[in-house]
C-alpha cells in the first residue's frame, strides 16, 4: 500500500483579497488545512500530494 507524501506551503493572507488568494492556490491543487493569526496577520497553511 502506497503512502501519500505531502508538500506544504504557508501563505500570508491579505484580508481584502483572501478569497482570490485561496482560489488561486486551490486552482494549483493546494488544499487549505488551517488559517491562523500570525505576528503580522493571517497565515494560511496548505498541502497537496507531492508531484501534483
Amino acid at each position: 500500500m502506497a503512502t501519500t507524501r505531502w508538500e506544504y506551503a504557508t501563505v500570508p493572507l491579505i484580508v481584502h483579497a483572501t478569497k482570490a488568494i485561496l482560489d488561486q492556490w486551490g486552482e494549483d491543487g493546494w488544499e487549505l488545512v488551517q488559517v491562523l493569526e500570525g505576528g503580522t496577520g493571517l497565515v494560511a497553511y496548505l498541502k497537496r500530494p507531492q508531484g501534483a
